[in-house]
């Protein structure tokens, strides 16, 4: 009988001896605590915990928890669970000891992410790939794509806007920390205890940090570490992401990844910044800790640098991309509406595209540093994807830009010329422009005609994306605010 995903996974080579160098690590680092985590359909961090005496029993059987899980066990407006009932077998998460790494704020714990399949004793594939884990279809489609296209891989850089909002004494938010001034170092400074806390924690965890600023809203900062293989750096922004949170509590703050809290200024961002290679090396960056005694796996710290950079011109015309990178640019294009609903995913991320002035891209067009359109060349050999913000889940971003740009170089997709004018006044001179979704029911519609969008989500996937979603836009859609009644209640006589 051939063997399982389950089965292959675990007894894949070199594991054995990944799961032994694991254990000397433990015991050197005097861990005594283990999170085994995973990221739900819409990004959030879940799993199980483990003393770590158990790491090699788990590492070979994995853990079971509901398949639920991976939906965020929530209920719908109609108090049915989401995605799975209570009578759905229970996945098995397999831990991957590559991604070992010590909390450095807890140096007692150790953190894993994990692979997730389907139950052992399930009547249909049993220990197949579950396909309601979005990081690991975004490591299948990934190798897809690279067996596709001649080793061709993606490499991912985010910008993760994020506000650092004052905690009131009922716990709510009660503003922005630092007043909304962009690029002003002396709001930077403001929050520099806060800030230099996760730089701290981000280099003990791998993350390269590499700038960052106050930008123009309340609160508000950008920090950055360098790009790396798209699957590498989800896991990393979701590792910040955790990191934030847990400063926030240290400095009793609110770490704010909602889109838009404030109107009349700008909403948090996560512009991808992405481009196609072949060849390279991984390279060891140790930042700052002992590299002979990294607190975690080494490839926390790995990062594939150099080959060959299919983005880069390859015409007389140095600020025109080469021929893969505007086939990439035509598909991406072709697919903007969908892929909104992937960026933009929450019903608040409308506030966004709706607050004009601030830059947030609102039309399905490209140019050069034109952020105007939803696609900009930022730097010669590389795109900047904007329409997407602080909400979203990046293995699901990371596989619709994929997918996006396999249609794009499958079928040679021309973008047309880049848009150099601000897309307002290029309108107004008579250009046809399609505009994108303007609210999530919208961008959902959008997704449900494009299947290319689709084939990111495989499997269950987009079943449970597109269930999830609904029920959320469904819940607004029924609910009354404080502006049906402030604009309403005395309307009538």
């Amino acid at each position: 009988m051939a063997k399982t995903d389950l089965e292959k996974f675990v007894s894949a080579a070199g594991r054995d001896a990944k799961i032994k160098e694991v254990r000397k690590r433990i015991d050197e680092l005097g861990i005594e605590y283990l999170y085994m985590q995973f990221v739900s359909v819409t990004g959030r961090i879940c799993g199980k915990g483990i003393p770590a005496d158990h790491w090699e029993s788990v590492a070979s059987k994995g853990f079971q928890l509901v398949y639920g899980a991976t939906v965020n066990l929530f209920t719908n407006r109609h108090g049915e669970y989401m995605g799975y009932g209570p009578e759905a077998a229970e996945l098995v998460g397999i831990p991957e000891p590559e991604t070992f790494c010590q909390l450095p704020w807890d140096k007692r714990v150790g953190r894993f992410y994990c692979t997730l399949f389907r139950n052992r004793e399930e009547k249909e594939d049993p220990g197949a790939f579950l396909t309601s884990d979005s990081r690991g279809n975004l490591r299948r489609l990934h190798e897809q794509f690279q067996k596709d296209h001649k080793g061709l891989q993606l490499r991912c850089g985010t910008e993760p806007e994020m506000m650092w909002l004052k905690r009131g004494e009922d716990g709510k938010p009660d503003g922005g920390y630092s007043n909304p001034y962009c690029y002003h170092i002396d709001q930077f400074e403001s929050l520099r205890p806060v800030y230099m806390k996760v730089i701290e924690y981000s280099r003990a965890m791998g993350l390269d940090m590499i700038q960052g600023d106050h930008e123009d809203a309340p609160g508000q900062l950008e920090l950055n570490w360098q790009y790396d293989d798209v699957l590498r750096n989800a896991d990393r922004l979701t590792t910040y992401r955790q990191i934030c949170a847990q400063v926030a509590r240290e400095f009793n703050l609110i770490a704010c990844f909602m889109t838009k809290p404030f109107m009349g200024v700008s909403a948090s961002g996560c512009h991808h910044n992405i481009s196609l290679w072949t060849g390279g090396k991984e390279k060891l960056h140790p930042t700052g800790n002992d590299p002979k005694k990294l607190p975690g796996a080494k490839e926390n710290f790995m990062y594939m640098e150099g080959g060959k950079n299919h983005f880069m011109p390859d015409t007389k015309d140095k600020q025109l991309p080469g021929k893969v990178g505007l086939q990439a640019i035509g598909g991406i294009v072709k697919h903007l509406a969908a892929l909104t609903s992937i960026g933009s995913s929450t019903v608040n991320s409308y506030r966004r595209l709706w607050d004009t002035g601030f830059w947030a891209p609102i039309f399905a067009d490209w140019g050069f540093q034109n952020r105007t359109t939803g696609l900009r060349i930022s730097a010669p050999g590389r795109f900047e994807y904007r329409s997407v913000d602080s909400m979203v889940n990046p293995y699901l971003m990371g596989a619709g830009i994929l997918m996006s740009c396999d249609d794009g170089i499958k079928n040679k997709l021309d973008p047309g010329p880049p848009e150099e004018r601000n897309i307002y006044e290029a309108m107004e001179a008579g250009k046809k422009v399609k505009k994108l979704p303007m609210s999530l029911g919208e961008s959902l519609e959008a997704l449900k005609k494009d299947k290319v969008v689709q084939s990111a989500m495989p499997g269950e996937m987009y079943r449970l994306y597109h269930e999830y979603k609904t029920d959320e836009w469904e819940r607004f859609m029924h609910t009354v605010t404080d502006w049906d009644q402030d604009t309403y209640m005395d309307c009538l006589p």
